[in-house]
């Protein structure tokens, strides 16, 4: 694994990052339906902004990235994703472990979200030290609006 090298990405690995985090999002399996080209838009105003993406490289060849923001007192792990041909062989755990020791202080707390049903994602994360904070819970809008009528029509049976 000392074969991987990083970089901080630039405007010109726009279109890759953007397709790696369309896949992401596939493999996660996440509500977001944002085409490449909103998703390249999106990834360009990050990392023009307050965001930074690595990008990992074996060989010169791209394998892995990774976009995080550093607040004051943590750092937000936003995305990690490893391409789909070199997963299973601990790519992940040692990007991880480069920003962990090369590029993050190490006096900050991390943080990285997941999707609750997203199981082998938690997995990795718990397996590199990682646990469980907070759940946030949800009502989809339908839901919303399946229950408001069911008020209306309790509401309209006692008149």
């Amino acid at each position: 694994m000392t074969n991987i090298t990083y970089r901080f990405a630039t405007e010109q690995d726009l279109d890759l990052l953007a397709q790696w985090n369309h896949q992401l999002i596939q493999d996660e399996g996440q509500r977001n339906r944002l085409s490449l080209e909103q998703l390249r838009n999106r990834m360009q105003k990050w990392i023009r902004g307050e965001y930074r993406a690595v990008l990992f490289e074996s060989n010169q060849i791209p394998v892995s990235y990774a976009l995080y923001r550093e607040d004051p007192d943590e750092i937000h792990f936003i995305q990690l994703f490893v391409d789909r041909n070199r997963r299973r062989q601990g790519i992940g755990h040692y990007c991880v472990d480069i920003l962990r020791l090369e590029l993050w202080p190490s006096d900050k707390r991390l943080i990285v979200e997941a999707l609750v049903k997203n199981e082998s994602t938690i997995q990795f994360w718990c397996s590199i030290g990682f646990s469980a904070y907070r759940l946030t819970l949800e009502i989809m809008p339908e839901i919303t609006n399946i229950k408001d009528a069911n008020v209306e029509k309790i509401l309209n049976r006692s008149h």
